[in-house]
């Protein structure tokens, strides 16, 4: 072979391996339905309406925050389509949702869906499908069980062991109490039931006077809170959603009832549940924390804080500060994008989970100092730490140490 064929061969090489090199390059981008070159669909089910419409803040929240972010230029340069839909807080209205954004509208993922019951509704589907049902807001335990749903991920502190703490502060604070407990007739509240029955132990059957059950449809949950007091009941354990928990702290008032009053996290909302109950009636209510409260002074001058009132400021100006659940929407969706940043281009529903399940200290903005956010193959519960918290005035003080909310812990 000539010098000049010798030349030529070795250029045509050259131009072959390039070729190549090139194609494995593009051939990196790995997408599955609701990802490409340009955008990332992402589906979300919310209470706008119904008796738990008091939620639906967080989802405007959350959208809220995802078009801050593609202005900002978007996630490794793609932009989040997020299609939300209202399911009333009703199951099987739920499956039809979730039927439409994955078959229909073809999303990638299904993210912070609300709701024990709906999402519970979902979740076989969302697992046979293998789409992933992530950082969904509810704090039921099931959702940690990565051996069997591997496809669902929680993101809160677990119900069960936020009642244990519940659980832990009566047995020390009144050995003697005479307990009430109100609680939504369904997996959420059952779930607390559950683990406030395992923290009080042995004393559970004589300490707890009632366990009264309401229904979501029920109008006014008046009637069980006259009814609590009539036996004596001198601790109560309020496991409502915020329409009812509002209606339980403002009649325990006007009848003047003043048990020790315990709240679960999921209604101690100041905009949406304390201010619509009246503050003077809340007082010396306990309830727990793991996001800061934007209305305790503490935090006034902390960088997250600030950055969250420059959100508020800039892009949700419809958003109530007082409202803890736009802190929660506001946390939960850069959760989101911490996964999405790590996923790169290999934006498969699969590696959408491996990253969700990689999570190492990883801080939102406004987690309680010491909280950070950790999550591995076994491990499907972000965050795992609260404090309590006391009513005071017209805002929550925090008291004592962080606690563990893990099983057991």
């Amino acid at each position: 072979m000539s010098f000049v064929s010798r030349r030529l061969a070795a250029f045509s090489t050259a131009i072959i391996l390039l070729g190549v090199s090139g194609s494995g390059a593009s051939a990196q981008r790995k997408y599955d339905p609701g990802a490409t070159d340009t955008e990332i669909k992402i589906g979300n089910i919310m209470p706008y309406s119904g008796p738990a419409s008091a939620y639906g803040v967080i989802g405007r929240t959350e959208a809220a925050f995802f078009r801050k972010v593609n202005a900002e230029g978007g996630i490794n340069g793609r932009k989040i389509n997020f299609i939300s839909y209202d399911d009333a807080y009703s199951p099987p209205k739920a499956v039809e949702q979730a039927r439409k954004l994955v078959e229909s509208d073809g999303v990638l993922l299904i993210f912070g869906s609300l709701g024990t019951p709906s999402n519970t509704a979902i979740q076989k589907y969302m697992n046979t499908k293998k789409v992933p049902q992530l950082f969904i807001s509810t704090g039921a335990t099931k959702w940690n069980d990565p051996q069997n749903f591997p496809w669902t991920m929680g993101w809160q502190p677990n119900y069960q062991n936020e009642a244990r703490i519940y659980a832990k502060y009566i047995l020390k604070e009144k050995p003697n109490a005479r307990i009430a407990v109100l609680y939504q007739d369904d997996d959420y509240g059952k779930d607390y039931l559950r683990g406030l029955m395992d923290g009080l132990g042995d004393s559970a059957a004589s300490k707890i006077v009632v366990k009264d059950a309401y229904e979501v449809a029920e109008p006014t949950i008046d009637s069980h809170i006259v009814k609590m007091k009539s036996l004596g009941a001198d601790v109560f354990v309020d496991i409502t959603t915020p329409k009812f928990a509002a209606q339980a702290i403002r009649k325990a008032a006007e009848i003047g009832w003043r048990p020790l009053h315990l709240l679960n996290i999921v209604s101690s909302s100041i905009g949406a549940v304390i201010k619509p109950a009246g503050l003077e009636n809340a007082q010396n209510i306990i309830s727990v924390a793991y996001l800061m409260d934007p209305l305790d002074p503490q935090w006034k001058d902390d960088p997250g804080m600030k950055a969250f009132d420059e959100f508020l400021a800039k892009d949700f100006p419809g958003g109530d500060r007082a409202d803890s659940f736009v802190v929660t929407g506001y946390n939960m969706a850069q959760t989101l994008v911490q996964v999405l940043k790590q996923c790169g281009d290999n934006l498969t529903r699969e590696n959408v989970m491996k990253q969700a399940a990689g999570l190492k200290d990883f801080r939102t903005a406004n987690l309680l100092p010491g909280i950070k956010i950790n999550t591995s193959q076994i491990d499907f519960a972000p965050i795992k730490q609260v404090r309590l918290r006391r009513f005071k005035g017209d805002r929550w003080e925090l008291f004592g140490p962080l606690l563990s909310a893990e099983i057991g812990g």
